[in-house]
């Protein structure tokens, strides 16, 4: 018998490869799974960012109330971004610039945290932290906790 004069059954060569139809629907289904998953993602790398923001001032926090509990007084506001606080200008990766406000005579402290270097942050915006504890934010955040956790 000889096969090379037998065409190839209609199953065969359906089965070589795969039909534009399939092909589309796979497309469209890595379409809507990239669409659903690519805002998601963006807001995971803000809150990761915000995270430095917020751990940025908490460090100078208590760097302020180690040098009140040396000095009894906060640094003044030219020294506080200074070696005699050791607290920084920027956060740690330069997405937050840090200033200092201290009210005379020295007995409490504002921390500000602002975005920086390109990135923002509307929900939130500058981040601030005082001597008593008290949080803040200055974006467009409902919710305090969105932007500083629970």
């Amino acid at each position: 018998m000889n096969y090379r004069n037998q065409k190839p059954s209609f199953n065969r060569a359906r089965n070589l490869g795969f039909t534009l139809m399939e092909l589309m629907i796979v497309v469209a289904i890595i379409g809507l799974l990239a669409g659903i998953a690519y805002p998601q993602y963006g807001q995971y790398v803000i809150r990761g960012k915000r995270t430095e923001g917020r751990g940025a001032l908490m460090d100078g926090a208590a760097r302020l109330e180690r040098f009140y509990s040396d000095n009894n007084a906060y640094a003044d506001t030219a020294n506080v971004i200074h070696s005699d606080t050791g607290i920084s200008a920027n956060s740690e990766s330069g997405y937050y610039a840090l200033t200092i406000v201290t009210a005379t005579p020295f007995q409490s402290f504002t921390l500000t945290a602002t975005p920086a270097n390109g990135f923002v942050d509307t929900e939130c915006g500058a981040l601030t932290l005082t001597n008593a504890g008290t949080k803040g934010e200055g974006g467009t955040a409902t919710d305090i906790s969105s932007c500083w956790g629970k």
